[in-house]
């Protein structure tokens, strides 16, 4: 038996020392070493494994043939859209997301519209036992004779199902997956690194298309090292609120296609349904009467879509004032507020003020600055907006309005979705240029 020593391993790159420090030596990432095990003589298996199958030669690239390298669909038109030409023979992707997100539907879903085409697809599990699988397989409606699966967390049960290659290999999920060859538990550092590079190795060697599903940390990110983001040719993320029925499948990285895609879902009892226009989508049945609503519309990736952004200024009983905010980050709700003391002499000292964006919903776009001020001015003046008004715009410190990225596609969206008055930053008809002439041009009465 190898002798065990224990070592410590970065959780970002993979790489090994033999005593804890506070910085990795070789990605300098800070505090990501742990305390793991690593046999003596497994790295010179692996290695003399590796060089053992054979020495791979240079050859003119005008020389490669592309017979059986042809993209095939994932059975899902949109999908294929996103990632550029839909599945690549020989392709690794990695799809994360929360626990309970939908990640495992998703998937069943495309490998059975996979199948339905008359593809081989096997469906490896480390999770759920055969029965389970078969049971949600019935609810979405996906058995097919071309569709096998495989309850198993050992590496070597799923590699052998590669003797006769298929067309996809879904692997649920990687960090469930462990190898002989590595030491540790499954969904440590070694064994998700062992794991992932045979997993890619074999599937490009076989031209399988492999999808990896991946866990998430608490923060969001995807858990394991981060070579295995690096390893893999595309990156989707599974994004949402368990509580709400939408989703939001995001490409992160994509080596065939374009990056920052977006789709949305909507989570039903028979799978995940496309919401072919999410342009309206999350404004739900919004009154348009009441004040402290506005509508931004926001770009996320290359998709606008209108949402509605909400706000309540009430009388505070507090000695200090209570800011909240859902859906964005509240810093950005204090430097608005901010300054909109300051350039509009209002005073906020006496009130509370709430924000949300609606539809559960979370923002990044900074076009939605100028929709978070309008609702607060809204709320404040109990003014409600004009009905069909939309806005989008960055707010500087100096209460100034500044040109978001995306300009034309919010602009012809908005206009196809007929929306008016349009209110923008400053650069062509219709602009507005400081928070101050906002405030004139809504609230005139007040």
């Amino acid at each position: 038996m190898a002798k065990i020593r224990e070592t410590y391993v970065c959780t970002e790159c993979g790489a090994q020392s033999p005593q804890w420090r506070g910085q990795c030596a070789a990605c300098n990432a800070w505090n990501s070493l742990e305390l793991g095990a690593a046999s003596s003589g497994a790295g010179r298996g692996r290695s003399g494994k590796t060089l053992s199958r054979g020495l791979e030669k240079a050859q003119p690239l005008s020389h490669v043939s592309l017979q059986g390298a042809q993209a095939y669909g994932s059975g899902l038109d949109a999908l294929d859209r996103i990632l550029g030409q839909g599945f690549v023979p020989g392709a690794a992707l990695l799809m994360g997301g929360e626990p309970g997100i939908g990640k495992s539907t998703l998937l069943l879903q495309v490998a059975g519209a996979v199948a339905a085409a008359g593809r081989m697809v096997i469906y490896a599990s480390g999770e759920e036992s055969l029965p389970q699988i078969k049971a949600r397989a019935e609810r979405l409606a996906v058995l097919h004779d071309n569709l096998h699966a495989i309850a198993t967390s050992r590496l070597e049960d799923v590699l052998a199902c590669l003797e006769h290659p298929p067309a996809l290999l879904i692997v649920d999920s990687v960090q469930t997956l462990s190898s002989s060859e590595a030491e540790g538990l499954p969904g440590n550092v070694s064994q998700v690194r062992a794991v992932s590079c045979e997993l890619v190795e074999r599937c490009k060697a076989c031209n399988v298309t492999l999808m990896l599903v991946g866990h998430v940390t608490k923060d969001g990110a995807l858990a394991g090292p981060r070579l295995l983001e690096h390893m893999v040719d595309t990156v989707i993320s599974l994004e949402g609120d368990r509580r709400q029925m939408f989703r939001l499948l995001r490409v992160l990285k994509n080596r065939f296609g374009p990056n920052e895609e977006l789709l949305v879902f909507q989570m039903l009892q028979s799978g995940m349904e496309l919401v072919e226009d999410p342009s309206t989508y999350f404004l739900g049945a919004r009154d348009p009467s009441l004040s402290g609503t506005a509508v931004v519309m926001a770009v996320d990736g290359q998709r606008p879509f209108a949402v509605e952004v909400q706000a309540l200024v009430t009388r505070t009983y507090l000695s200090i004032p209570r800011r909240t905010a859902l859906g964005f980050d509240v810093n950005r709700l204090h430097l608005l507020l901010a300054v909109l003391e300051k350039r509009c002499k209002l005073n906020f000292g006496q009130v509370d003020i709430y924000a949300k964006v609606g539809g559960g919903m979370r923002l990044q776009d900074p076009g939605m600055d100028l929709a978070l001020v309008a609702a607060v001015l809204s709320s404040f003046h109990d003014a409600p907006l004009p009905e069909r008004a939309v806005l989008w715009g960055e707010v500087d410190l100096n209460g100034q309005i500044r040109p978001v990225a995306g300009h034309s596609l919010r602009m012809g969206q908005a206009r196809r979705l007929g929306y008016d008055p349009i209110l923008h930053p400053r650069g062509e008809k219709g602009g507005i240029g400081a928070v101050a002439e906002l405030r004139a041009r809504l609230f005139r009465k007040n």
